[in-house]
């Protein structure tokens, strides 16, 4: 399992229980991320900064000993995954996206919206900020004291009021904003990949749907109903992607979907993974998930 921009392995403590009745669950801090070593980034390039995740994985994989094995990843996660599926296909039993990045790109009709909104002022500024590689982490690290307050108004919000699924009791949003503050007050390593990765507004650079054709895993798209991430990027990835691939929106739930409603998740990933592991009356899984491909 493999987390996304901004977080950490941590973020699915809602599904290591459920998940680990079928699978050996191994989730990872990315490089440069969580609990991870956190060396300088000296990228330059997005070529540079996508060997940087993966060329780490696949070291660690080494370490490890891992032959083969089911991935999922999500958002950046996601585009990590994936990549890392397209460079090394053996080792990837089966690949699973979930709300994964990298399939808008600066060229599709979502762009014009970015266009719009870089013609603003405010726009401009964000856009500058975005190419300054000011990152969220570093308001967190600027404003001191006053850090651990916004991150958990934050996680208060997003996870408790603002929840399309089930929000989180007390208990879990107190110990997600705290480990949330500290993975991010760290010191700045990975999450200066985001201008190298992707363009202003999320747009890939190295957009997934180029690489659609050279697909070798069998993949799984999950997707929570309310995601911002559209899924329709998968759609039309999957009309050149040449082996057995599926897309699942899961009600109530958002771009965390396993945090929203981590029971619709779960059956998604059973689903998904159903000639992998013994599941018997599988379309029962998918009550209430919508199966678009």
């Amino acid at each position: 399992m493999i987390h996304g921009y901004g977080a950490s392995q941590g973020f699915f403590f809602r599904n290591f229980d459920a998940l680990s009745k079928y699978f050996r669950i191994i989730a990872i801090d990315q490089l440069g991320w969580g609990a991870s070593s956190r060396p300088d980034f000296t990228c330059k390039s997005t070529e540079e900064t996508e060997a940087w995740f993966i060329d780490s994985f696949e070291a660690w994989r080494k370490e490890k000993n891992l032959e083969t094995f089911i991935l999922l990843g999500h958002s950046f996660g996601g585009y990590v995954a994936a990549k890392y599926a397209l460079k090394h296909p053996e080792h990837v039993q089966h690949l699973i996206l979930v709300g994964s990045a990298g399939f808008s790109s600066e060229t599709d009709e979502r762009s014009a919206r970015i266009l719009k909104l870089k013609s603003t002022w405010w726009g401009a500024i964000i856009s500058h900020l975005w190419e300054f590689n000011f990152t969220p982490q570093r308001v967190i690290r600027g404003i001191g004291r006053w850090g651990p307050d916004l991150v958990k108004k934050y996680a208060r919000t997003r996870f408790g009021s603002h929840s399309v699924g089930l929000a989180l009791n007390q208990d879990e949003s107190r110990l997600l904003s705290d480990y949330l503050y500290h993975t991010l007050a760290g010191k700045a390593s990975g999450e200066l990949c985001l201008k190298y990765i992707f363009a202003f507004g999320a747009l890939a650079k190295s957009p997934l749907l180029a690489s659609a054709a050279d697909w070798k895993v069998r993949t799984s798209f999950i997707y929570g109903e309310d995601d911002w991430m559209d899924y329709r990027g998968a759609v039309n990835a999957c009309r050149d992607i040449p082996v057995s691939k599926e897309i699942l929106r899961v009600p109530k739930g958002g771009h965390f979907v396993f945090l929203d409603n981590p029971a619709g998740f779960h059956s998604a990933v059973l689903y998904s993974c159903r000639q992998l592991i013994k599941i018997y009356n599988a379309d029962d899984l998918l009550d209430g998930i919508t199966k678009v491909l």
